[in-house]
């Protein structure tokens, strides 16, 4: 039996490839036109948020509080949610200064299960519906794998990226299929691309795209629908620190302010995909058609030129670099 199985699986090595290659030059075309009639359609129905309920987590600074600023110029009712809640009155009030109508700030930690049900939970209260989840809350760890000495605190960063994300939409979804809601969830463009030094970082947005890829699937007759933003480099106070500019400093960044509109545009249009600045897009070509030049250049720019130097970019222990730096 397994020689069977054996010989069926060779065969269908050698026949699938060139069989998917011609149902590929046949379908692609037809796929193209739809997604063109699709992308305009979604234009002119853009979602009107006027009096609906988002729910942002990260909110405090960097995109998070550009997201709640693009939501509350749209006139939605707005619950932030954030681990630093004494920087949280600040936005409330800009928030309520470019148009929100309510506003309420919860402190919480996404890395806790019970902080999570808990903020979904008095949203709930106050607003009685929830119609956009923002699961943008994130940390970002820089280090070498190999010089990595305490697994703990990228333990705690998978808490947050991953684990932190599931919780909330977990306990959102009962209230989004009510309204057709929507989840916008904050990955990054290194969820794909193999950047150095964030190994930990990679492999938590890599996780957050595929579980939302396969959410998608499974509640796709709940009609909610799921943005996955996948950001470059983006500027910030952070970024644009010594450290971090002698490291990054030379790569194109997109202002915070910029990245949170189209991510607000994208997502009340019903984009599956968001990725700005959009030239990160042929990154993505790149390291699928020329996977080796993809490695070679990575360990040149960023491995190799760097050994000549003493490393400052690198994060002291169980401090965490907050997701301003790349996306979050």
């Amino acid at each position: 039996m397994a020689n069977h199985i054996d010989v069926i699986t060779n065969i269908m090595n050698v026949i699938v490839p060139p069989l998917m290659l011609i149902v590929l030059l046949l379908v692609y075309p037809l796929y193209l036109i739809y997604k063109f009639i699709n992308f305009i359609t979604r234009l002119l129905t853009s979602e009107n948020v006027a009096g609906k309920v988002v729910l942002v987590t990260g909110a405090a600074a960097g995109i998070g509080e550009q997201i709640s600023y693009e939501y509350a110029r749209r006139r939605a009712r707005l619950v932030l949610v954030d681990v630093r809640g004494d920087h949280l009155g600040r936005v409330v009030e800009n928030v309520r200064s470019f148009g929100s109508p309510d506003v309420i700030a919860i402190t919480a930690d996404v890395s806790k299960e019970e902080d999570c049900k808990k903020f979904v939970d008095e949203a709930i209260k106050h607003f009685h519906r929830l119609d956009h989840l923002v699961n943008n809350a994130g940390l970002a760890r820089v280090k070498l794998f190999e010089e990595i000495q305490n697994f703990s605190d990228f333990s705690y960063l998978l808490d947050v990226n991953l684990w932190g994300v599931a919780y909330g939409t977990y306990y959102a979804i009962p209230h989004l299929r009510k309204t057709k809601g929507k989840i916008i969830v904050m990955a990054s463009s290194v969820g794909w691309y193999p950047f150095p030094r964030f190994s930990f970082y990679n492999a938590s947005k890599a996780a957050l795209i595929t579980f939302y890829e396969t959410l998608r699937t499974e509640i796709g007759n709940s009609n909610i629908g799921i943005t996955i933003v996948t950001p470059g480099l983006v500027k910030s106070a952070l970024s644009q620190n010594e450290p971090a500019k002698a490291a990054l400093g030379w790569i194109p960044m997109v202002s915070a302010e910029k990245c949170g509109k189209a991510i607000v545009k994208g997502a009340c249009r019903g984009d599956k995909y968001v990725m700005e600045p959009s030239w990160v897009n042929s990154l993505y070509a790149l390291k699928v058609m020329c996977p080796d030049l993809v490695e070679f250049c990575n360990r040149f720019l960023f491995i190799t030129s760097e050994k000549t130097a003493p490393h400052t970019f690198d994060a002291p222990p169980k401090s965490f670099i907050p997701t301003e730096l790349k996306s979050d």
